[in-house]
């Protein structure tokens, strides 16, 4: 069966938007642009399990949703993505732990996969190594070890499973969270967002790269769309680090306006070119690092302007 590549999931997802496309002419165009590429990455895509719980904006669905879920996953599925990195924080947030629940059930059930993402302990109250601890320890049990009942639909590679790692401000201690995982049946791929703290590099097996503007911040008019952040980030990789693991980033912009937490930061979509520039830049470092994935930012984050859900161009 052939899987669509990256250029397959440009072309549709950039077509989608604003031109009455319809759902036989966006298979048509994978198709056409869909062939088998044995070093092409994996697609990933970031996805936000919040909808319907209070603090967050109503995108129109609520993401414990079955029928929701599936719709997603079906049409990630068409554009060709394996699997969702869902953000995740444990027992700390239980309405996202519910839908990840869900979720991955969903996507055992038709084929998909999915991936968690951790996000650490935000503000550093002496737990955040405790959280930690007790968050994979659920992981496992519940999602990602043999006993879990949907394990099949954990994201794997080379037949551990995969875990990102989202820092935030906490101090968390990860020779023993490395130490605690190292116990499981199948130790798992811990993939770190940019360079980890150097006392803990260790304990991470790669990196992933994430939206930034570059070295010159944020603009009025959006115009920093990540370039020379991402020429580093590979050239890193490739120099520093060219036995770990490397998950490539690709983004179509970034808009926090309608978040409660928004810093007024802008990247401008560029009318689908800032996601088809993106990922010319991962194209280009695939051939010559260990890429297996490659990650969209986001699915659906609606509140920071990231969403690729309902298409990527937004061309006025």
């Amino acid at each position: 069966m052939k899987s669509a590549s990256t250029i397959g999931l440009i072309l549709a997802v950039l077509i989608i938007v604003g031109q009455g496309c319809d759902r036989n002419k966006l298979r048509q165009s994978l198709d056409q642009s869909s062939h088998p590429i044995d070093n092409t990455p994996k697609l990933l895509a970031d996805y936000q399990p919040w909808f319907g719980s209070p603090g967050h904006i109503n995108p129109g669905y609520s993401s414990q949703d079955p029928a929701v879920l599936k719709k997603q996953i079906q049409k990630a599925k068409n554009l060709g993505i394996y699997a969702f990195a869902v953000d995740w924080y444990g027992d700390r947030r239980p309405f996202e732990d519910h839908s990840y629940a869900l979720l991955e059930q969903i996507a055992s059930e038709n084929h998909f996969h999915v991936a968690l993402m951790y996000d650490e302990t935000e503000e550093d109250n002496g737990r955040a190594t405790d959280d930690a601890l007790e968050a994979f320890d659920k992981a496992y049990k519940s999602y990602i070890g043999p006993a879990a009942p949907n394990h099949n639909a954990y994201l794997q590679y080379q037949d551990r499973p995969v875990i990102f790692i989202f820092p935030k401000r906490g101090h968390t201690d990860w020779d023993r969270i490395r130490q605690q995982v190292n116990g499981w049946e199948t130790p798992p791929w811990l993939i770190y967002k940019d360079e980890p703290p150097a006392q803990y590099a260790k304990d991470f097996d790669g990196q992933y790269a994430w939206i930034h503007p570059g070295p010159k911040g944020w603009t009025a008019d959006g115009s920093e769309w990540g370039q020379e952040y991402l020429e580093h980030f590979y050239t890193k990789m490739k120099e520093d680090h060219p036995s770990q693991i490397t998950v490539g980033g690709v983004w179509p912009g970034f808009d926090d306006s309608k978040a409660s937490w928004g810093l007024n930061r802008h990247m401008d979509r560029r009318c689908g070119k800032t996601l088809e520039d993106t990922l010319a830049i991962a194209r280009r470092y695939q051939n010559v690092l260990p890429m297996p994935f490659l990650m969209i930012a986001t699915w659906n984050d609606y509140e920071e302007g990231t969403a690729i859900e309902n298409g990527v161009a937004n061309c006025k």
